[in-house]
């Protein structure tokens, strides 16, 4: 019978998020979360700890597994799941963190001997301490190892081998980002936030001209000073780009067509237009609307559309509209390891959808109006083969919109190992 540890260390809580990930198809950072809110007697240090191993692990998992089943007869897969996860925490201690290989291994076995009993501890304890007798490997090799092969693929067909190669091995753990309400705003911003937290790592973002990227802040980001009073968003840095891409002005309509829970809708809001947001969710618009009361301004419609089958109660012409379609995500990589494990969905249906989604929601740009297509993919199939034979003609960027990066182009892929975003496709278009 499965005993659980009274007081839950950070490799406790790193096992199980792992387990509810790979068994369950649950969230990385929402298991987490939920998992250090029940070890809530945790230091601070022994949490960052947690949340180190556990998107570490992610990243090399199927590696880790690999390695793990070369020394075991009949490998791994049959042992109760809270010894697997506790072997994958002590693998990625022994292979990729300063942790010393025998305390990794201890604790590993007691964990296992707790949850599983005597005889699959003793199997454990045979297993790692063959992999800590075993040379460390390299981790960029191990992170391209772990990637599916049909992923890889489809990253070389987008950006070529050396790219798709960097692509997945750039596993940085991605900032914070913060979002203020203007440009202007930044500086004095960033000034509180460096007073109210000297040790944290605050800078500027690179691409967004709104954007603060933020390290060990130690505490939620929704807690932080400006975020009730809607002074401070959190936002990751490349989807600010995405809404201010379309050069929202204030005055204009503009067309939120797949709002999710607003982020983007609160950018566009914020410049003066008058939006309108849309998304097949209502609970994600219930959301939407809480969150740009909190910034003091509002939609002046929500509607519940699926764009596949039409255009709901969405009517007339706007002069400006933003398609941040659904997609496979796998932009997020860094953030989501967790993509890795999952089937990779069928690449032809999501550019059909992609493409049907586009197609109608561009059917609301007013003659003269701007159409910003875009998706959290680097993938070709969900980007340049989405949008072709779009019936709006490809119109370059507004420089000021994207501080240069686009200029002069009609399209922009924002890549982690260049822009230090998570991984975006854009693409700009006017209505004749």
């Amino acid at each position: 019978m499965t005993t659980l540890a009274k007081n839950p260390t950070a490799r406790d809580v790193a096992a199980r998020v792992l387990v509810r990930v790979v068994r369950d198809s649950a969230f990385a950072a929402a298991a987490l979360e939920a998992e250090l809110q029940r070890a809530a007697e945790l230091e601070p240090r022994d949490r960052a700890l947690a949340t180190e191993i556990v998107y570490g692990a992610l990243r090399v998992l199927p590696f880790l597994t690999s390695e793990l089943d070369a020394r075991a007869k009949k490998g791994t897969e049959g042992l109760p799941w809270e010894a697997r996860g506790a072997l994958w925490v002590a693998a990625q201690q022994i292979f990729f963190l300063r942790v010393p290989a025998f305390a990794a291994v201890d604790e590993a076995v007691s964990a296992v001997k707790r949850t599983a009993g005597p005889r699959v501890a003793g199997f454990a304890n045979a297993i790692l301490r063959k992999l800590a007798a075993a040379p460390k490997p390299d981790r960029a090799r191990a992170v391209i190892a772990s990637c599916p092969p049909e992923i890889r693929a489809a990253l070389e067909r987008a950006l070529g081998e050396e790219g798709a190669r960097r692509f997945v091995a750039d596993t940085e753990p991605p900032p914070i980002g913060l979002r203020v309400r203007s440009p202007g705003a930044r500086p004095a911003m960033l000034a509180r936030l460096r007073e109210a937290f000297p040790k944290a790592d605050l800078r500027e973002g690179c691409v967004s001209p709104l954007a603060i990227s933020a390290r060990g802040l130690g505490v939620k980001p929704q807690s932080l000073p400006g975020y009730e009073s809607g002074e401070l968003s959190v936002q990751e840095e490349g989807s600010q780009l995405v809404a201010l891409a379309l050069d929202a002005r204030r005055g204009e309509s503009v067309l939120d067509a797949c709002a999710g829970r607003g982020n983007k809708t609160g950018v566009l809001a914020l410049a003066g237009a008058t939006v309108d947001a849309c998304d097949r969710d209502p609970r994600k618009l219930d959301r939407l609307r809480e969150d740009l009361a909190r910034l003091g301004v509002a939609a002046r419609a929500t509607y519940a559309v699926d764009w596949t089958v039409g255009s709901g109660e969405v009517a007339g012409a706007y002069d400006a509209v933003l398609v941040d379609a659904p997609c496979s995500g796998i932009g997020t990589m860094r953030r989501r390891p967790e993509l890795l494990l999952r089937p990779m969905p069928p690449l032809a249906e999501r550019t059909r959808v992609q493409r049907a989604i586009a197609t109608a929601a561009a059917a609301r740009v007013a003659p003269g109006g701007r159409f910003v297509y875009a998706v959290c993919s680097v993938l070709r199939e969900e980007a340049e083969d989405a949008i072709a034979g779009l019936p709006l003609e490809p119109a370059p960027f507004a420089d000021e919109t994207t501080n240069d990066l686009a200029s002069g182009t009609t399209t922009l892929r924002l890549l982690p190992y260049i822009h230090g975003t998570d991984g975006y496709f854009l693409a700009s278009f006017r209505k004749r």
